[in-house]
């Protein structure tokens, strides 16, 4: 068992599985409006879920909104970044045993 407050990282939690003995890791982030990662890839599909509040999604060309209770899917090796809004709350899934990240702005 392990509690989400435990979990390190700026966000609210991140999960490494290889350091829980599991193959997929995440994180639950809750972001203050205006933030989020910039430009970025990973060699894995990402899937998003939403809790909370709202953001703006770009993935690859494409730009969209995700609320609450939404799900979005992000294909391997695609470029994909998020600007929050008020009270955004996500949970971030990988399914690989680390996370992977190459960032492509500053």
């Amino acid at each position: 068992m392990i509690a989400i407050a435990d979990l390190p990282g700026r966000l609210v939690g991140r999960f490494e599985g290889r350091d829980h003995g599991s193959n997929v890791s995440f994180f639950i982030g809750t972001f203050d409006p205006g933030t989020g990662p910039s430009l970025h890839t990973h060699p894995y599909d990402e899937t998003f879920i939403v809790e909370a509040g709202g953001a703006t999604f770009t993935v690859g060309d494409e730009t969209f909104e995700l609320g609450a209770g939404q799900i979005a899917v992000v294909p391997a090796n695609t470029p994909h970044k998020f600007v929050s809004g008020a009270g955004f709350r996500l949970i971030s899934i990988a399914p690989s045993d680390h996370m992977i990240q190459e960032d492509l702005e500053a």
